[in-house]
C-alpha cells in the first residue's frame, strides 16, 4: 500500500463521512429482458476507495438494506446494489420464461455490475477515478447471500450431485454472506421440487468470507433447525469465520431496512453489531494489514453480555 493509499485509508476508518447516493444506475443487459438497475452509494470525499458489491434477498431491491450500505458507504466503501429480476418492483410472474433461471441471471447481474465499474463510477458526480479496483468483495443476505457465494466459489449441484458451473470472479478477493442457506440435502420436499438451484457444494469456496447466522433461524425451506445456516462455514475451506447471533431469526434484527414489516426479531443493537464486524472484516479482508478485524473479535470475546459468537478457521 503507498503513502497515500494508507491515508486514505486511515481517514475511511476515523469517523463516518458524508455519503453521496445516486439511482438508477442503468447498466445494459442483453438477453435479460430489463436493463439492470443499480443504486451507487458513496463516500462524498477520498479516494482509493474499497467496493462491495452487494445482493438483496428474495423480493427487494436496490432500495433495501439501507443499515448496512448506508454505514458502509460512511465509512469509506462504494456500495453497488443492482435490482434483481425477483424483485417486486419488476412484478415478473411465475410463468415468466426468465422465472426458473432467476438464480443465475442474479449471478450474472453481479457480474455485470463488475463489468461495468467504468459506468457506474461515472453515474455519480465526483466518482470518476476515486474506485480502487483493486479491492472488491461482495456481499449477500439470504437468496442474495447464495448469488454473492458464487462469486467466491460455491457451486450448484446437479441431481446427480456433480457439481456445476465455475461462477467465482477472481476480481472479488473476499465475502460477507448473511444468512446464507445451507446443503441441499436437507431441503423440505416442497423446497427441492421447486428450487433445484438450492444444492450448493461448498468444497470450492476459498475465499475468506464472514459468514453470519441467526440462532433462532428456522428455515420452512429446510428439515434442519438454524444450525443449517452454519453449513456454508463448516463445509467450506479457506479463511472462513463465523458470527451466530444469539435470538435472532431470519432477517438478523433488521438488517433489510429501519422498521421494515420483514422483521420478525427487530433488535437495533444486533444491526449495529453486524454493521460493526462487517465494516470491521472487510476492512481486515481487503487490507491485509489492517488490525480492525483481530480488535472486533477480541471485543466480541471479552464481552461479558455478548449479542453473538464469533468462531474463525
Amino acid at each position: 500500500m503507498s503513502d497515500a493509499e494508507r491515508a486514505d485509508h486511515q481517514k475511511a476508518a476515523g469517523a463516518p463521512t458524508m455519503v453521496v447516493s445516486a439511482k438508477p444506475a442503468v447498466l445494459s443487459a442483453p438477453g435479460r429482458g430489463e436493463d439492470l438497475q443499480v443504486r451507487v452509494s458513496a463516500p462524498a470525499t477520498g479516494r482509493n476507495l474499497p467496493v462491495v458489491v452487494f445482493s438483496h434477498g428474495f423480493g427487494w431491491s436496490m432500495n433495501g438494506y439501507t443499515p448496512l450500505a448506508d454505514f458502509w458507504a460512511a465509512r469509506g466503501f462504494v456500495v453497488l446494489q443492482p435490482t434483481h429480476l425477483d424483485s417486486r418492483t419488476l412484478g415478473l410472474t411465475a410463468e415468466d420464461p426468465r422465472t426458473p433461471r432467476i438464480w443465475r441471471f442474479r449471478i450474472e447481474d453481479l457480474t455485470r455490475v463488475l463489468d461495468g465499474l467504468d459506468a457506474l463510477e461515472a453515474s455519480v458526480p465526483g466518482l470518476s477515478g476515486r474506485l480502487d479496483r483493486s479491492r472488491i468483495a461482495v456481499a449477500g443476505h439470504s437468496w442474495g447471500a447464495q448469488t454473492a457465494s458464487a462469486l467466491l466459489g460455491a457451486r450448484i449441484l446437479d441431481a446427480d450431485g456433480v457439481p456445476g458451473e465455475d461462477m467465482s470472479d477472481r476480481r472479488v478477493k473476499a465475502g460477507v454472506l448473511l444468512a446464507l442457506t445451507g446443503l441441499g440435502d436437507d431441503l423440505t420436499p416442497f423446497a427441492a421440487e421447486h428450487f433445484p438451484f438450492m444444492r450448493p457444494s461448498f468444497d470450492t469456496m476459498t475465499a475468506p468470507a464472514l459468514i453470519i447466522a441467526g440462532d433462532h433461524d428456522q428455515s420452512h425451506l429446510s428439515t434442519r433447525g438454524p444450525d443449517w445456516f452454519t453449513d456454508p462455514y463448516t463445509y467450506s475451506p479457506g479463511n472462513k469465520s463465523l458470527l451466530t447471533l444469539f435470538g435472532a431469526a431470519h432477517s438478523l434484527g433488521g438488517i433489510a431496512g429501519y422498521e421494515v414489516a420483514e422483521t420478525t426479531d427487530e433488535s437495533p443493537a444486533r444491526v449495529t453489531l453486524i454493521q460493526q464486524l462487517t465494516t470491521a472484516f472487510l476492512r481486515s479482508a481487503l487490507y491485509p494489514e489492517d488490525t480492525s478485524w483481530k480488535g472486533a473479535a477480541t471485543a466480541l470475546g471479552e464481552d461479558l453480555t455478548p449479542l453473538g459468537r464469533l468462531q474463525s478457521k
